[in-house]
């Protein structure tokens, strides 16, 4: 059974692929060398080959030169033949009837061609030809009087056979030299890989990402370097990033908890005793019930949003042109559902953004939520989302205390709160979120004061341009009433 014919080159390929960077180079290297080798050795073969059959032409022509005037001088019958010494041409003489005559001793030749005896009849003055037989003889023949004569000689290829097995000599000792330079070489390029690879294992294994690797090298490998430093950096950010969310999730959440433990502890032991009745009367009980309500809440709060941080996206949905207006309402009327107690005032006109809708509406609704706890009963949050320029401004302000100049570098901080916030509910993670979520939409977020003498967060977005079939409406249009 024959094999596929796709076969071999795949398993060639395989094994090639399996060969490291620096046998890969010294393959190449002696391949190159033994390719170049051979390439010249072909060239100068035939130069060579060339230039001797040209040199062994031109002396035949001398030879038949000579013999043909002897010829003309004596007559082609009685033209003196000196017999043959042995060795060098061989020479015959073509009389008008066809035969020939050739010195004592000397090695036939090989019959007379048509071409040769055509000169011999005067057709042409001479004939240059190459014998194909075993001897491989080349012949000249030159019109001489009423015949012709001819002045042949071996072609001798010892030369070209000896050029050739030096060459061969030559070509193995290039190609075991250009394998030990081209594994030398590779040695020598890749030995800042080999340091770059022994580091990297060496942090794979220790997992200590303070040691950045030594800049060394130039071009490629220096950046190659720089890269993999730029990456353990990213790397020690997000560990570090990572271990302060755990102590500061640990933080948060040790009150909390611990408020409800003692809370829960209190009424197992009470209950237990058997004096829950008479030592929680029952406006008490409504209190502590309360209590462990709003502790379970700001738990989940809590909860809820540690997740949404630690996930290092804003989220998995899909970017999608949007009018942002629609998501401020949708926030809005959140807002109004969690705490029916706040008043939200909207400002809002049709403004487009590319983004991610349910990741707005959380920021949006966190801005909302955050001014909320700080403005009074009888002052609504006022929220203004507008077009300026190219960019989409969102505005929500409250008429509360405001934000102490202090406080305004760390506004948008993760777990940071104003001392003037520590009575209030949250978690100080609401702010960060909005932080995050401007940032991954290419925005920005600042904090003021507001005209109300209370704090003023703006969120500028990149603006975008409306779907076709809603390119019509009027950018002013007021989104207020919906």
């Amino acid at each position: 059974m024959s094999r596929p014919a796709g076969r071999e080159p795949r398993r060639l390929t395989r094994w090639w692929r399996r060969r490291s960077l620096r046998s890969r180079l010294t393959v190449i290297a002696a391949t190159a060398i033994a390719v170049s080798v051979f390439v010249a050795f072909q060239v100068a073969s035939e130069l060579m080959d060339w230039e001797l059959r040209d040199t062994a032409k031109n002396q035949l022509r001398a030879d038949s030169r000579v013999l043909a005037t002897d010829a003309r001088r004596a007559g082609l019958a009685q033209v003196q033949l000196p017999p043959y010494p042995g060795a060098g041409r061989l020479v015959r003489v073509i009389l008008p009837d066809g035969s020939t005559r050739t010195p004592a001793g000397q090695p036939a030749l090989p019959p007379v061609s048509e071409d040769a005896g055509r000169v011999a009849q005067g057709a042409s003055a001479d004939l240059m030809e190459s014998n194909d037989s075993e001897e491989g003889y080349l012949v000249y023949t030159l019109r001489a009087g009423d015949g012709a004569v001819q002045v042949a000689q071996v072609a001798d290829d010892t030369p070209i056979n000896r050029f050739g097995f030096g060459m061969l000599l030559i070509g193995l000792f290039c190609m075991v030299g250009g394998a030990l330079v081209g594994r030398t070489v590779a040695r020598t390029g890749l030995a800042p890989i080999d340091r770059l690879t022994a580091a990297a294992v060496r942090v794979a294994h220790t997992r200590d990402l303070d040691a950045d690797i030594p800049d060394e090298g130039g071009g490629e490998i220096r950046r190659l370097i720089r890269s993999i430093n730029d990456m353990l950096a990213a790397l020690r950010d997000s560990r570090r990033a990572q271990r302060l969310l755990a102590e500061d999730a640990a933080h948060e959440l040790k009150t909390p908890l611990t408020s409800l433990r003692l809370n829960v502890e209190l009424l197992i032991r009470l209950d237990r005793r058997g004096t829950l009745d008479s030592a929680l009367p029952a406006e008490g009980r409504t209190r502590l019930l309360n209590d462990l309500g709003a502790q379970v809440a700001e738990l989940s709060t809590l909860a809820a949003e540690l997740t949404d941080l630690a996930r290092g996206d804003v989220s998995d949905e899909s970017t999608e042109v949007l009018d942002l207006a629609d998501v401020v309402v949708a926030a809005a009327t959140r807002a109004r559902s969690r705490v029916p107690d706040i008043e939200v005032a909207l400002d809002v006109t049709s403004v487009w953004v590319s983004g991610r809708p349910a990741a707005l509406e959380r920021a949006v609704l966190n801005l909302i939520d955050n001014a909320g706890k700080w403005s009074p009963a009888d002052q609504p949050v006022q929220v203004r989302l507008r077009a300026e320029g190219a960019s989409v401004v969102l505005e929500v302000d409250d008429a509360g205390p405001g934000i102490d100049a202090a406080d305004v570098p760390r506004v948008f901080d993760r777990f940071y709160r104003a001392d003037s916030a520590r009575a209030l509910p949250g978690s100080g993670l609401g702010l960060s979120i909005v932080q995050r979520v401007v940032d991954a939409h290419g925005g920005r977020a600042t904090v003021a004061r507001s005209a109300r003498g209370g704090a003023l967060l703006r969120v500028d977005l990149p603006s975008a341009a409306p779907p076709a079939p809603i390119a019509r409406l009027t950018t002013g249009e007021d989104t207020a009433a919906r």
